[in-house]
């Protein structure tokens, strides 16, 4: 897997995947940016919601669930002192169809948590934290 993140402007970005498809980000107006793409932080936050949201609806269509709505709303609060990662982050899964099971959704989000959500463990350290390096290289 890889991506792409290019400067645009003061605190602009984009990122763009192998597919092509790309993301906006920016800093907020009192970090000096114009606030018109997401913070990468809320990227990490919607990264999260959407990767259990994926793995909970499949799970759900698997156990044959009548899933007519379902969404996952995400809130994170981030500590004061740099480099400000999060402290707390909370997941509310809405469900709507006939007949849920109460039993199999939450099952279904047991599994997310426990096997299936590659963001969740690496934002977790499980099993293990993901190694980071870096290189890089000036061009004139």
């Amino acid at each position: 897997m890889k991506a792409n993140v290019k400067w645009v402007e003061g605190l602009q970005f984009v990122g763009i995947n192998e597919r092509n498809s790309a993301v906006v980000m920016d800093g907020l107006p009192a970090a000096g940016g114009e606030g018109i793409g997401m913070k990468p932080s809320e990227l990490l936050l919607i990264a999260l919601a959407g990767c259990t949201a994926m793995d909970v609806i499949s799970i759900m269509k698997k156990k044959r669930q009548d899933v007519r709505e379902f969404s996952v709303g995400v809130e994170g609060s981030q500590r004061q002192d740099y480099p400000q990662s999060f402290n707390e982050i909370k997941l509310v899964y809405r469900v709507k169809g006939d007949n849920i099971d109460e039993e199999a959704l939450k099952r279904s989000i047991e599994l997310s948590e426990e096997k299936y959500c590659s963001v969740r463990a690496t934002i977790l350290g499980m099993p293990e934290a993901a190694g980071i390096t870096y290189s890089y290289e000036i061009k004139s």
